[in-house]
């Protein structure tokens, strides 16, 4: 590192972390806090995170306090008074704190406003981000959006002088849930048929079809405001499934990946856990880009048409009827591939 950039990180001793959502971003993020924490063992490291997810990351070692914010309900007019009066807080609350450093892994408006809000004199983002925030930073940092996304927030912490050579994923500690782990079969798959966007979703009934036709039992997984879709699958499984959507913190869930045979799913956060986890992935791919936001790892497998047009982040004209890098995916290829990799 050159000696100005040396002496850039020397006296730092509080650093402020910006990744507010979402779950797999932020389980993207632990290598990255990972390195920072080996580079800096004595550094009081803070972190925003958005209301819901703070849950992931409560009580975690490396971690000395979590800014939480409710980013969602920001837009609700309705709300206005109380958004208004939430952000002066975290303003306030944030220039207290006389951070050494501010790094925004986020990349938009809303995180490089945050970062300015920070008032730290070392402000780190990347070039290439979106929404303007690249004027908020004091340092941009090339990250490339041809890469994934763990190699790109490792990018910063190259910049800090961090080493990056060792891939680690420091969760907060979990513990299984005794009312559902002990449920649970001795072998099971899990299926995860959610995504964040409708148009990253496999359909419901063709997880179910191949649920069927698996030798594992199968135990489904979603959020409770997506228990309709978890249900789908059960219905369609023919009895091989069950479903313990909405019955599962963010922790929990860990505990219940890390003793799964395979991890079945859509592009999802907790798809991100099980590859963490070192648990085989079978991600099912339409028009996201698996280079940037698949499984990370080499035992997990991407499936995908190898269509021209992909991946175009669902902005293709045939949204209008239905992905068909999604709608052209049939069963018996999807069970075809893994079969042939789990044998």
């Amino acid at each position: 590192m050159a000696d100005a950039q040396t002496d850039l990180f020397r006296r730092i001793n509080r650093i402020l972390i910006v990744k507010p959502s979402a779950l797999g971003d932020i389980v993207h993020s632990m290598p990255f806090l990972h390195a920072l924490r080996q580079r800096f063992p004595w550094v009081r490291i803070d972190w925003v995170v958005a209301h819901g997810l703070h849950t992931f990351l409560a009580g975690h070692p490396m971690i000395n306090r979590l800014w939480v914010i409710k980013k969602d309900q920001w837009k609700k007019l309705g709300r206005l008074r109380l958004t208004l009066k939430e952000i002066e807080n975290l303003r306030q609350g944030l220039a207290e704190q006389h951070y050494d450093v501010c790094i925004d892994l986020s990349g938009l408006f809303r995180s490089g406003v945050i970062s300015a809000f920070s008032k730290a004199p070392v402000r780190l983002g990347f070039k290439e981000s979106d929404e303007g925030s690249p004027f908020f930073y004091t340092h941009k940092i090339h990250g490339s959006m041809n890469i994934h996304a763990i190699d790109r927030y490792l990018k910063i912490a190259e910049f800090m002088g961090c080493h990056t050579d060792r891939i680690a994923y420091p969760f907060a500690p979990f513990n299984p849930n005794p009312s559902i782990c002990k449920g649970l079969p001795e072998k099971y798959v899990i299926i995860s048929p959610s995504a964040g966007k409708p148009a990253n979703r496999w359909p419901a009934q063709r997880y179910g079809e191949l649920a069927s036709r698996l030798d594992l039992p199968v135990v489904v997984i979603a959020s409770g405001a997506e228990a309709d879709i978890a249900q789908e699958v059960v219905d369609a499984s023919k009895g091989n499934a069950v479903s313990i959507a909405g019955r599962t913190g963010l922790k929990d869930l860990l505990a219940v990946i890390q003793n799964a045979e395979c991890f079945i799913c859509n592009d999802t956060g907790p798809m991100h856990m099980a590859a963490a986890l070192n648990v085989p992935v079978f991600a099912i791919f339409g028009p996201a880009n698996p280079v940037r936001t698949g499984p990370y790892g080499t035992i997990h497998t991407v499936i995908q048409k190898d269509y021209p047009c992909a991946p175009c982040y669902a902005r293709h004209p045939c949204r209008k009827w239905g992905f068909r890098c999604m709608q052209d995916l049939g069963v018996n290829e999807v069970f075809d591939i893994i079969r042939e990799k789990m044998s």
